[in-house]
């Protein structure tokens, strides 16, 4: 694999990590080299804890989900303890991708080549005429040799976070300082209450752009007069302040006027012990390197990045209520569908923006650019976070 300084000069990098006043971001070639998205694919989600779906998509024993990270073939499945596991979504035998598609296993995880089954916990089970017609073993062969190759995996509050090369800390260690963050919002006994919701709790957007901007727009809240008026209009850029988490894993912004204008004669039930004192804020935190979660007394929600390529992203939204009335009933669905409307005008309105940022990214003009001092520091904190791990 190529070294990160012969695709950028060294003092391209250096530049990001200086303060943020005399900072330059990360240069084009993160942005549109084909050679390098193949160094940020090992060192910022190969070695790091990344998303790859939630865990309420697969509800029943036996479902399975293929999930391709920039090129490398991944397995979910639910297996007969109830339990998530990933898997390396290639056969032991021949390297035959298993499964090609979302759906429910019939037993066993079968190869669709020579008919090499594995269980659900990746155990090789099966391995028709190994040894010659009707022979089915081999002395020379040994099963438990051949076995799928698991990958590390973590549920955290739907999430399914997975540590391919199993080299970072703990996922518990790797959200303790986010989650004790959100302490003051949401107790343990809280989070535990959320449910995704039946209807109107998910979208999917496609972004022609590199996953990054994604994720360098989520943070900061100086676009909102311009790039989102509506939103603007009763949470205006004045009202939200900056998150920059340390040790640097996680930033973002938070508001102090979170109250929401859905129509109805009922609201949403909200989290028992959020307190009175903070019932209209709301924090917005991208956790790097493709989740950007959402904090509300009366929901929440995980938005997480799909890389396809270095130029197009799938963005998929999970939105979150208190309880299973919220989050399912009829008496609820008049404002499900609202809220879902709301996010998803507000990310369409970010996908415009964020698309003309890869175009200019074309630009040879242009050095990565500028930060605000005062405006840019949690963008500031994700382009420093990108550059440590790539040269590290």
């Amino acid at each position: 694999m190529s070294n990160i300084y012969s695709i950028i000069d060294k003092k391209k990098l250096d530049a990001v990590t200086k303060p943020i006043s005399k900072a330059h971001g990360l240069p084009n070639e993160c942005y549109t080299n084909k050679d390098y998205t193949l160094i940020e694919r090992k060192k910022l989600f190969e070695d790091k804890w990344v998303a790859i779906g939630v865990a309420s998509s697969l509800p029943e024993i036996g479902d399975a989900k293929p999930f391709d990270l920039l090129g490398l073939p991944l397995l979910i499945v639910r297996n007969k303890k109830n339990k998530i596991k990933v898997f390396h979504n290639v056969c032991s035998h021949r390297g035959v991708k298993l499964v090609n598609k979302p759906g429910k296993l019939k037993n066993v995880i079968r190869c669709p080549y020579h008919s090499w089954s594995y269980s659900y916990d990746g155990d090789l089970v099966a391995t028709p005429h190994l040894g010659g017609m009707n022979k089915h073993t081999h002395q020379d062969f040994h099963k438990e040799n051949n076995n799928l190759k698991e990958v590390r995996s973590f549920v955290w509050l739907d999430l399914i976070m997975i540590n391919i090369n199993n080299n970072e800390i703990p996922f518990e260690d790797y959200i303790k300082p986010l989650s004790t963050r959100w302490s003051k919002f949401w107790q343990v006994k809280d989070r535990e209450l959320i449910k995704h919701a039946d209807d109107f709790g998910y979208f999917k957007l496609e972004a022609k752009c590199n996953w990054k901007f994604a994720i360098e727009n989520y943070c900061e809240s100086y676009h909102l007069p311009w790039v989102h008026p509506g939103l603007n209009s009763y949470s205006k850029i004045e009202d939200h302040y900056h998150i920059q988490g340390l040790p640097n894993r996680f930033a973002g912004q938070g508001t102090v006027v979170y109250n929401p204008s859905l129509k109805g004669k009922i609201k949403f039930p909200t989290f028992p012990n959020w307190p009175k004192n903070h019932e209209n804020i709301a924090e917005y935190v991208a956790l790097f390197p493709n989740v950007m979660l959402g904090i509300h007394k009366d929901h929440y929600y995980a938005y997480w990045l799909e890389p396809i390529s270095n130029e197009f992203t799938l963005e998929h939204m999970e939105i979150y209520y208190v309880g299973d009335q919220a989050a399912s009933s009829k008496k609820f669905q008049s404002l499900r569908k609202q809220n879902h409307k709301l996010w998803e005008d507000i990310q369409k309105e970010d996908v415009d923006i964020i698309q003309g940022m890869q175009i200019g990214r074309n630009s040879p003009a242009y050095n990565g650019g500028n930060f605000s001092p005062a405006m840019d520091n949690p963008t500031h904190h994700f382009h420093k976070w990108v550059v440590t791990n790539l040269v590290s």
